[in-house]
């Protein structure tokens, strides 16, 4: 829940900017960073890269690949950054590495 409020902020904050209210934009983002207190660390790239390169390793293993290797790499790759990454930054990390 605090995840999804933290969201909100910054997307709050992003449309403030883009409509030229910087005053509501920058109460949205310090509320945005008041939440992030609340919540587990984050991964940086470099760790969810190599989170998301092993589960592809475990999928293609398994044999999973083409359109439904996606699928079972999110299977394997979602409890292991269990709230400490966004799954839109997760899904892009995947197509990526399954992309090239």
């Amino acid at each position: 829940m605090i995840t999804r409020e933290a969201k909100k902020r910054r997307e709050a904050a992003e449309a403030f900017a883009q409509g030229g209210r910087a005053e509501q934009a920058e109460r949205e983002k310090a509320e945005g960073e008041v939440l992030a207190e609340y919540l587990p660390k984050q991964l940086s790239d470099e760790e969810l890269q190599q989170i998301v390169a092993q589960a592809v390793e475990e999928a293609r293993a398994a044999g999973a690949e083409g359109p439904r290797a996606m699928g079972a790499v999110m299977k394997i790759v979602n409890p292991k950054v269990a709230g400490q990454a966004e799954g839109g930054r997760v899904a892009a990390a995947v197509k990526k590495l399954l992309a090239g």
